[in-house]
Order: C-alpha cells, then sequence, then structure tokens
C-alpha cells in the first residue's frame, strides 16, 4: 500500500554547525576505499575468494543481527559471552562500536525521516547514505539512548576503542594469509588483507548503508507507516534480512524481517539455528494481527 503520508522534498541549504564532513577523522575511511584496488598488485586466488565471501557473511550477520536486532530494539536475548562475540565481529565490520550504532538507529526510529532522523532521507541520497556519519556532529555516541547497553563494560570497551575489533581483525587475516602461504603458494599475507578485510569491509559498509538511504526510496510499502521506509528483495538478500525494511518500521521489536515465509530473511534463519544450539533466547515476533494487516495492504 502507498504511503498515505507525502513527506516534505529535501531542501538543500548548507551544513549546520558540525555538520561539515571532519575530513582528517575519515582519512582511514577513505583510505580503505582506495585500498581496494590493491587486488591490481597482490592478485587473487581460489582461497582469498572463499574468505573473503565468508567475512562477509559473518560480519553482515553480526551487524544485522546484534548490533540492529538485539542491541538496538532488544528483539532477543543472549549470554554475555555470546553477546560479547557477536558485538566483537560487529566492531570488525568497522562501522563504529556497538552503543554507537544502537543509539543513532534508536534515534533513527524516534524521529524517523524528519529533521531529528541523523540520517533522514529528506536530506538526499549521499546524506542518508554516508555523509550523516562523516561529519562532526555524530561521532559522539548519545549514550542517553543506550543506558541499558552501556552497563555491560565489555560493550563500553568497543564502544570506546571501536578500532581494535578491526584492527584485530585485520590482522588476523594477515596472519592467516602468512600461515597458508607455505602449503598454498598462490596466497600470501597482504593478499588474505586485502581479500579477507579491505574489500568485504566496504562490500558490507555500504550494503548496510543502503537501508538507509535505498530502502527510504526504492521498493514496496506493505505498511503504512509514518515514514518512508519500503521492502526491497535484493537488499534483503545482501544485508541478511534488513532488506525488508518497511516490515521492520511497522514492528520494529521484531527478531524476524521477512515477516512472511516468501521474505527470505537470512539473519533470522541464523538466529534460529542459534536458538537451537541455546546460544540465543526469547526471540520476538511479529504478533498476528501485524501479520493480517500486511496481507490486507498487499
Amino acid at each position: 500500500m502507498e504511503h498515505s503520508l507525502k513527506l516534505r522534498r529535501a531542501t538543500h541549504r548548507p551544513a549546520a554547525h558540525g555538520e561539515a564532513v571532519d575530513w582528517l577523522r575519515v582519512t582511514p575511511f577513505i583510505a580503505l576505499h582506495l585500498a581496494c584496488i590493491a587486488p591490481i598488485w597482490v592478485g587473487t586466488s581460489a582461497i582469498e575468494l572463499a574468505v573473503a565471501t565468508a567475512s562477509y557473511a559473518v560480519r553482515i550477520f553480526a551487524v544485522s543481527v546484534f548490533y540492529h536486532r538485539c542491541f538496538s530494539h532488544r528483539a532477543f536475548r543472549a549470554n554475555r559471552a555470546v553477546q560479547f562475540l557477536f558485538a566483537f565481529l560487529g566492531a570488525a565490520a568497522t562501522q563504529r562500536g556497538p552503543l554507537w550504532w544502537a543509539a543513532q538507529h534508536r534515534l533513527h526510529h524516534a524521529h524517523a525521516d524528519t529533521d531529528a532522523d541523523p540520517h533522514a532521507s529528506r536530506r538526499g541520497f549521499w546524506w542518508s547514505h554516508m555523509l550523516w556519519f562523516l561529519c562532526r556532529a555524530n561521532y559522539r555516541t548519545p549514550l542517553y539512548r543506550v543506558r541499558d547497553l552501556a552497563r555491560f563494560p565489555e560493550l563500553a570497551w568497543l564502544n570506546r576503542f571501536d578500532l581494535a575489533a578491526p584492527m584485530v581483525f585485520a590482522a588476523g587475516m594477515f596472519a592467516l594469509g602468512e600461515a597458508l602461504e607455505p602449503r598454498f603458494p598462490e596466497t600470501s599475507g597482504w593478499q588474505m588483507l586485502v581479500w579477507g578485510y579491505v574489500i568485504p569491509t566496504v562490500a558490507l559498509m555500504h550494503a548496510t548503508f543502503m537501508v538507509n538511504s535505498l530502502s527510504h526510496r526504492m521498493g514496496r510499502r506493505r505498511f503504512a507507516t509514518a515514514d518512508g521506509s519500503r521492502n526491497n528483495a535484493w537488499l534483503a538478500l545482501l544485508t541478511f534480512g534488513e532488506g525488508w525494511h518497511n516490515n521492520h518500521h511497522r514492528h520494529a521489536a521484531s527478531a524476524r524481517l521477512g515477516f512472511y515465509w516468501w521474505q527470505l530473511d537470512l539473519g533470522w534463519l541464523g538466529l534460529k539455528l542459534l536458538e537451537k544450539l541455546n546460544l540465543v533466547r526469547t526471540l520476538r515476533t511479529p504478533p498476528q494481527a501485524v501479520l493480517e494487516e500486511g496481507r490486507q495492504c498487499a
């Protein structure tokens, strides 16, 4: 069903105080993108491609399921060891710490598609895609939004030292390449660093960013929410379920974002496996009334 509320058009205006891009602080972000051309020099192999795929999948799962569904919305529960493991993998995705991520996302839901939304789509594609988190105004963690998470010192540590996990992950990829080289001469530490960390990190960054930008612009609206959220099947595949964004804005407390059997949600399938292994519990799903509403609006 098409959104019954018309959102005002984005206006082009000068950046407010603190909203200018801090180019010095985003230099590593730019360097990471430039490093994607490194295969010209380091080459590639079947092993690196397999590791790149696994590196992407594990960390996009951590971001989608733990950073988003667990930390931002408390849609399920996990013990502290499991919570920390996936928080570390989420931080290794190089999208800042778990408290910062959850706090910004909670702000988004509280003020979706308004001026108070940190990545409001009405301010333009590039703002909602990535400029919003590259500016000075959004570097700090609004801790008042995540007091429930801040009580865990291990999560607070990951948030404070948000480059620690990416550095450890990147070093681990380099060490893996070096360890494999004697047996597989076609690989190397530098090659594994590029294919195991750099390229999949940039890919999963932009896959996640597209949920903020494209999912409020392109796709189908099953639910008449008070924002511009949309469902996008191909983006759901890339992000392990995050593309079912209109569903999510209708009932954000659900650990399942693909509400119906035909909406593939790889994050949910992974969660069900973790549940069988007794690693997570109390998985929340959308109530029957919401599901019926969606069927009637389709």
